[in-house]
């Protein structure tokens, strides 16, 4: 009987922040179980930082500043990277590729950014990129779509995150507050940053709406792909207005595949992907995700619906996920194979936000005068947009105008907002939000 072997799989860390100490401290109090899991012991090789002063409890033999040295070694078979940004993480990570080194990733811009590339490296050199802490934190949902949903086809991925957007909208939702309130109570309790604009403009949602519908539809998306805006501008009557007609408001992540058919009948498919604030019914799923949790809601053709909820963010769940994609690299290193890749064959283009149909809630101050309606509802038809409700609260000089529109190309809707803001029938538009999910 041959003996098991026994000779540890090296990891060098790149990063010993708020994550990297989480997973360096994991794999120290679970190291027994992950050898048992793996079918080897796991060993910290090194850990590259930029000023290894600042890191008093980590064993000073495991510091280094010359990351390049540590992820090209010989002694290291397998890398981590949680230092986040594009460099000098994407050179490391390509130096480590072409070291023959398999690499878990947290990062997400690196992955918005240059994933195809990097997975096009990673199948050239046989290793395995795996990067489920980039989206959604300790949730599973990056491996799902790209193995357990392979068989399928994906029409739809919806969700909520980041944590911090949602912690402010549910607190505007909860006490009314603006959001200039809410992000205050946020930043205090350490949910936002103190620079939030990543965060709050819906940067960091992007970079994650990308690198999900790449992995939904086959086909490379980057963030700059992402149509983007960010919360700053909701305020507390948008989250009123959601109220009235039993939305609630959140910033969502949508990709979703589009089909456009011709005049012959064919059909040409397309991907659209944005990042916004929307109104959804307080009876989807996504509706209940408050705080700052995450939740990813999947519409696939055999599958049907499915919910994926739990922490988006923090040094102990992040380092879960990293955690879990070391043993699955482990496991594929030590049976000498790699894992599935990601293949962008499908190849669809993305479609811009301005072809994208979408639908409007659009609140409007108007003087209660005859014909006010009529001359808002042609506005509206004169670009080919359909109402779908409307309702007026007040009368005289305190009158409001609540639409509802239908579904209608993106640029039509704002081109009639735009317009509605120059009519002397209306003296102020005074919420515009996107709806999703209201039938």
């Amino acid at each position: 009987m041959t003996p098991p072997v026994t000779e540890p799989l090296r990891v060098a860390l790149l990063g010993c922040g708020t994550v990297g100490s989480a997973v360096l401290r994991l794999l120290d109090e679970q190291g027994a179980d992950l050898a048992a899991r793996i079918g080897r012991p796991v060993e910290v090789a090194g850990i590259a930082v930029r000023r290894p002063d600042r890191h008093p409890g980590v064993p000073a033999h495991l510091l280094t500043t010359d990351a390049h040295a540590l992820v090209t070694s010989g002694d290291v078979d397998l890398v981590v990277e949680v230092i986040g940004g594009i460099e000098p993480a994407r050179s490391l990570l390509l130096a480590a590729i072409g070291a023959g080194k398999s690499v878990v990733s947290a990062n997400k811009a690196l992955l918005a950014e240059d994933g195809i590339a990097l997975h096009a490296a990673a199948a050239d050199a046989g290793v395995d990129l795996y990067y489920e802490a980039a989206v959604a934190g300790a949730i599973p949902l990056l491996r799902p779509l790209r193995e357990s949903l392979a068989g399928d086809q994906l029409r739809r991925v919806v969700g909520i995150v980041n944590g911090t957007t949602n912690y402010i909208l549910s607190r505007m939702v909860e006490t009314g507050a603006g959001f200039a309130e809410a992000l205050a109570e946020a930043t205090e309790l350490g949910y936002a940053e103190a620079d939030p604009t990543a965060d709050v403009d819906g940067f960091d949602a992007a970079s994650k709406a990308a690198i999900l519908a790449t992995l939904a539809f086959h086909s490379p998306v980057r963030a700059s792909d992402v149509y983007r805006e960010g919360i700053s501008a909701v305020s507390a009557t948008d989250v009123a207005r959601a109220a009235e007609i039993g939305c609630t408001v959140k910033l969502l992540a949508i990709c979703e595949r589009v089909s456009d058919v011709a005049a012959d009948g064919t059909s040409t498919d397309s991907i659209a992907v944005r990042v916004h604030p929307a109104m959804i019914p307080t009876t989807h799923p996504l509706a209940a995700v408050s705080g700052a949790f995450n939740a990813v809601f999947v519409e696939a053709e055999a599958a049907g619906q499915l919910m994926f909820y739990g922490q988006g963010a923090g040094g102990e769940p992040t380092a879960s996920a990293v955690l879990g994609d070391l043993v699955a690299v482990a496991r594929n290193r030590v049976a000498g194979v790699a894992g599935p890749n990601v293949n962008a064959y499908a190849g669809l283009a993305t479609r811009p936000m301005a072809d994208t149909p979408t639908r409007y809630h659009v609140s409007l101050d108007v003087a209660d005068k005859p014909g006010v309606l009529a001359t808002v509802a042609a506005e509206f038809a004169s670009r080919g947009v359909s109402i779908s409700t409307v309702r007026q609260d007040g009368r005289g000089e305190a009158a409001t105008l609540v639409l509802v529109t239908h579904s209608a190309p993106d640029a039509a809707l704002a081109t009639t907002v735009a317009r509605l803001r120059e009519m002397d029938a209306v003296r102020a538009v005074t919420s515009v939000l996107r709806v999703e999910g209201l039938t």
